[in-house]
């Protein structure tokens, strides 16, 4: 076998790779005698079929193995000696006629092209300095989400009047509907006994606008319009009418902030309630703050590397963001930023993003690879049944589904991974605690305000979780600021309104 560099320019490189006829006949010959004790043909006794009749018959199926099984591994091989880290999956093109080598008349050779990994210094992380923006949970946020749960959880009873009592914003009525597309009735339009809360923006545009003032008893028309972007296709952009019979009117309790409130989500008493706040907003601090050092990590890493990147590597990434932005551009979701800049501008900003994402993940992988950061089975394992709970009834599917794809693995893997390097680097570089309030904490990079103060603080670990596991399901853009993390963000669109109402219930996750 004979390996030449033909070509070496930025960080791409061709091999060709040569197997001399000899060489390959050979094998040819090694691989028939291995196989012939097994051979069975009719006419000739079991392991007795002459090798020349074997290389006759299958010559040219068993040599095609051989190439097969050759390519890969002189493929690995060749990395290996010449301390190849590959950046991009290697191409590989026969130069040979297929032919004349399975015929043992020419050599066989072939091309391996690939962008290789650049070579670069990483920072190091001790030398390296944080601000942590931290912020206390103080008393007047949990008596805000206080008053608003109760708010929420009002008990509602019969508006005073009687059958005169007309229906105010903030009161619930009891309706029976029928909805109808040009007069005829559709499916999933009726509904007996909904509860609808005027002003809660459950229903439709329109849809409880129109039942203020309405009485019991009373029968109404409602003509409403479906959003353009109604998650039902066929009633998208249609207009409709529904009959609606209202039952009752009902008028909402005093908001009362007591034990009673406690127990209607789930606690035993008010004290429990408040702990419960205080503990769910410690967390979303810490989350958030976990964010803003990681974000001002990685705006460090970036400024601190400039390297050569690897074409195809900054292509792929550049393709899936624009992808993401033309789907924002068709939907109408496209960032007030954006709107009005040329697709060139565009891409020019958002191929800027994905270099840096590029460079900010080799950084990260560099530094993990020399202090040997690595994800262990049990954290993968972790991950794949975090994965499967989100699947009720098919954990099993989706547990198989991982176990069966080492691209899906990969791709969980990943963000684990980067994780664990973002918690070492944190443990040994200068991480300073700079308290702010709560709206600095929260606030984007352009717009935050003045720290409260600052104090001094012991380096610690960085919480090793981040809560970016909810699934993603239309991506859009990444935005400018949010993209710098070298994390795809999605832009959240607003949520379709639906003609049946949410049920008060849901305000129980408040808590």
């Amino acid at each position: 076998m004979n390996v030449t560099e033909k070509s070496s320019e930025g960080l791409s490189r061709t091999f060709e790779i040569v197997f001399p006829a000899d060489d390959l006949q050979a094998r040819l010959a090694a691989k028939i005698e291995e196989i012939r004790p097994e051979v069975r043909l009719k006419g000739f006794r079991p392991g007795k079929v002459p090798t020349s009749h074997i290389r006759k018959m299958f010559g040219e199926s068993i040599m095609g193995d051989l190439l097969n099984e050759l390519v890969p591994q002189t493929t690995q091989k060749t990395l290996d000696e010449k301390n190849i880290r590959p950046a991009t999956q290697p191409d590989i093109k026969v130069t040979s006629e297929a032919q004349d080598v399975l015929a043992g008349k020419a050599d066989f050779s072939f091309e391996i092209s690939l962008e290789v990994m650049p070579e670069f210094e990483p920072a190091d992380p001790s030398k390296l300095k944080v601000a942590r923006p931290v912020a206390e949970v103080d008393e007047a946020e949990v008596d805000e989400a206080l008053q608003k749960l109760a708010e929420e959880n009002r008990e509602f009873s019969a508006k005073k009047g009687g059958k005169n009592a007309k229906a105010e914003e903030g009161d619930v009525v009891v309706i029976d509907f029928v909805g109808k597309l040009d007069g005829e009735p559709f499916e999933g339009g009726s509904a007996e006994d909904a509860r609808v809360a005027i002003g809660d923006g459950a229903f439709i545009p329109g849809f409880e606008e129109q039942l203020v003032g309405a009485k019991p008893g009373e029968e109404r028309v409602l003509k409403v319009t479906f959003p353009a972007q109604y998650q039902a296709a066929h009633l998208a952009g249609k207009d409709a009418e529904f009959d609606v019979t209202v039952k009752s009117v009902e008028a909402p309790g005093e908001a009362k902030v007591d034990d009673e409130l406690a127990k209607r989500l789930g606690l035993d008493g008010l004290d429990g309630l408040k702990d419960a706040l205080k503990k769910r907003f410690a967390q979303e601090h810490a989350q958030q703050s976990r964010m803003k050092v990681k974000r001002a990590l990685l705006d460090q890493l970036d400024a601190a590397h400039s390297f050569d990147l690897p074409p195809q590597m900054v292509d792929a990434e550049f393709d899936n963001i624009w992808r993401e932005v033309q789907h924002a551009i068709e939907h109408d979701h496209l960032e007030e930023e954006d709107k009005g800049k040329s697709e060139d501008e565009l891409k020019a900003e958002y191929r800027g993003i994905a270099e840096r994402r590029v460079r900010l993940g080799l950084v990260l992988a560099e530094i993990g690879r020399r202090n040997n950061v690595d994800v262990t089975q049990e954290e993968l394992s972790r991950a794949i049944n975090q994965e499967a709970v989100r699947y009720p009834g098919q954990e099993r599917q989706v547990v198989e589904f991982y176990q069966k794809n080492p691209q899906a693995i990969a791709q969980l893997r990943a963000p684990i991974y980067e994780e664990k390097v973002v918690d070492y680097i944190l443990e040994l570089a200068d991480v300073s605690e700079v308290t702010v309030s709560k709206d600095a904490l929260y606030a984007e990079e352009d717009e935050a305000p003045a720290p409260a103060k600052k104090k001094a603080a012991p380096k610690k670990k960085a919480a090793a979780k981040k809560d970016d596991d909810k699934p993603a399901a239309k991506k859009a853009p990444a935005k400018k600021a949010a993209a710098k993390d070298g994390d795809k963000a999605e832009a959240k669109k607003p949520a379709a309104k639906k003609a049946a109402p949410k049920k008060k219930a849901a305000a129980k996750k408040d808590a």
